[in-house]
């Protein structure tokens, strides 16, 4: 059986709610982000939330912290994100939650913030794995106003020498393999 994370026993809750504190560790979103464009740093996050019982189905309100690196999208260059993100869902035991009889199913509004638990223990690991795949832009940038990838220095390049005449400029240096399957067809 896998360990997990970030779980709570059902049964040390209660309607009134209980804290609990859980160190994300680096290792853990390394793993969790295995295939993911973001990456962890080398820091450990921070996981704050406050379980309540209500009946059977169990309220989840909290913060996640962390810091992620990805590639800028222009210059392939570290980005740090930080993610400071508020949890809210409702956890409602495994045997409630309606399976899809469809391929095409639509969630419901009230359905997107539930998430089932196994009735004995609250597991908040796929919660946070995707709280932080959310957090990560779609087009990081190191800066708004991030130049790209900078060409060659002049000379560097037998590709882009030979196809710069005195008048225009160098080749983008991410052309350069179009440039160079365009030259094995002619």
């Amino acid at each position: 059986m896998v360990a997990h994370e970030f779980s709570i026993p059902v049964t040390s809750l209660d309607a009134a709610g209980r804290s609990h504190h859980f160190p994300v560790r680096a290792a853990w979103m390394a793993e969790a982000l295995a295939g993911h464009e973001a990456q962890a740093t080398d820091k450990d996050g921070d996981l704050e939330v406050r379980l309540s019982k209500s009946g059977n189905d169990v309220v989840v309100y909290g913060t996640l912290n962390a810091e992620l690196v990805a590639p800028c999208a222009r210059c392939l260059e570290p980005v740090k994100i930080a993610v400071h993100q508020t949890l809210s869902a409702l956890m409602v035991p495994a045997s409630q939650v309606k399976s899809p009889d469809k391929d095409d199913y639509e969630f419901k509004q009230d359905e997107a913030e539930t998430h089932p638990y196994d009735g004995d223990t609250v597991v908040l690991d796929d919660l946070v794995r995707d709280e932080l795949v959310l957090e990560t832009p779609m087009i990081p940038l190191c800066r708004e106003d991030c130049p790209g990838i900078s060409s060659a220095p002049a000379g560097s390049s037998p590709s882009a020498k030979a196809t710069a005449s005195n008048d225009e400029k160098p080749i983008d240096p991410r052309l350069l393999p179009l440039l160079r399957i365009k030259e094995r067809l002619k």
